[in-house]
């Protein structure tokens, strides 16, 4: 096949919540993997994203391209904080769960560890991904191991009353509110019931290793379906509440805004970021003699299709690039009202275009 003669696919993927791949070759082939041949050449993205300006907020980005796994090797996993890094002493840490519970508890890691074991693979991926130009590549997927939260609250056993569950950090740093200063910890927040998913872990291995130190060690949270926020690293306290948290991260950071329409006037909606949103990205473009192939991915949602539509001529450009879940909804274009009225660069998942030159 060669570059004029690529044509729209349509593959179908069966996938959860962690990435799921796609290649567009001479026949129906469904890649498992970002695949590479001998002799095969990646062609160079034009479009490469600036430098990072974040000044250490965000560190660790991959290049697409670069990409020879769907496991992210932990050095190579993106990394994102907004407070301090700690470093927590694993001989002295204990995880406290208290609030509105008849039985508060204090754990240990070697406590943690001997409970059950669970492995989850979950691709994570920042909410701010693609919300700037140089932001491209938040995202990596690894296999988590830990504890699932849900016994433990059953254990120390939920009042009445309890409705939401705040999960704090160690990593803390000063905030300002109306004049007024405060040390604050990082912290998030969510529904009980959300909180009871059997897939959310107490996660103190990545990738069959101790979690990283940058990556929240000894314990962090891992919720799979979630966006990066909500995964709490560096894991201190679990508090049962009976109101919604209001700190920074779910009230007045991380909250998308957007402007809808109620009969012909603009009313403004603000909504705390949570759950991921279908997803999906041309990854790479190899060359083998005048072979073509077009490597993507797709997340965020179980995936029933991946469509991919090409230029024809002499530049290649994926032009649109778009998934399909399960439930039949379509990964938004950037003239999608839910992008194009988002005010905010957070929930960023309309579909990517990207551009090269073949020679």
């Amino acid at each position: 096949m060669d570059a004029h003669s690529l044509a729209r696919r349509t593959l179908l993927q069966q996938g959860g919540a962690s990435l799921a791949g796609v290649a567009l070759l001479q026949s129906s082939f469904l890649a498992r993997a970002f695949p590479s041949r001998p002799g095969e050449e990646v062609i160079p993205w034009l479009d490469q994203p600036p430098d990072n300006p974040s000044g250490g907020v965000v560190e660790n980005l991959p290049r697409w391209e670069e990409l020879s796994s769907w496991l992210t090797p932990n050095d190579k996993f993106f990394r994102v904080a907004h407070y301090n890094k700690p470093v927590v002493d694993e001989k002295t840490w204990k995880l406290e769960i208290g609030g509105l519970v008849k039985q508060p508890m204090t754990l240990s890691l070697p406590a943690l560890r001997a409970r059950l074991r669970k492995e989850v693979v979950f691709t994570l991926e920042c909410s701010g991904n693609h919300g700037f130009p140089w932001f491209t590549s938040g995202i990596g997927t690894a296999k988590w191991a830990g504890t699932p939260l849900a016994p433990l609250l059953k254990q120390a056993g939920v009042a009445a009353q309890g409705t939401e569950v705040v999960f704090f950090g160690s990593d803390a740093g000063e905030e300002e509110v109306r004049q007024i200063k405060m040390a604050q910890h990082f912290a998030r927040s969510m529904s009980m019931a959300d909180a009871m998913n059997s897939n959310n872990l107490l996660c103190y291995e990545m990738n069959g290793a101790a979690l990283p130190q940058a990556h929240g060690f000894p314990v962090r949270l891992i919720v799979p379906g979630w966006y990066g926020i909500a995964n709490v690293k560096w894991l201190q306290r679990i508090e049962i509440r009976d109101s919604r948290f209001m700190g920074r991260f779910m009230a007045r950071d991380y909250v998308t805004i957007r402007e809808e329409q109620r009969d012909g006037e603009a009313v403004w909606m603000e909504s705390s970021v949570g759950r991921t949103l279908l997803k999906s990205v041309p990854a790479k473009v190899t060359r083998r003699s005048n072979e073509h192939r077009i490597v993507g991915a797709a997340w965020g949602r179980p995936i029933a299709r991946v469509e991919v539509q090409i230029d024809q001529g002499p530049w290649m450009a994926a032009t649109i690039s778009r998934a399909v879940d399960a439930q039949g909804n379509v990964q938004p274009s950037t003239a999608d009202p839910r992008i194009a009225k988002k005010r905010t660069y957070w929930e960023s998942n309309g579909q990517d275009t990207r551009q090269l030159r073949l020679a």
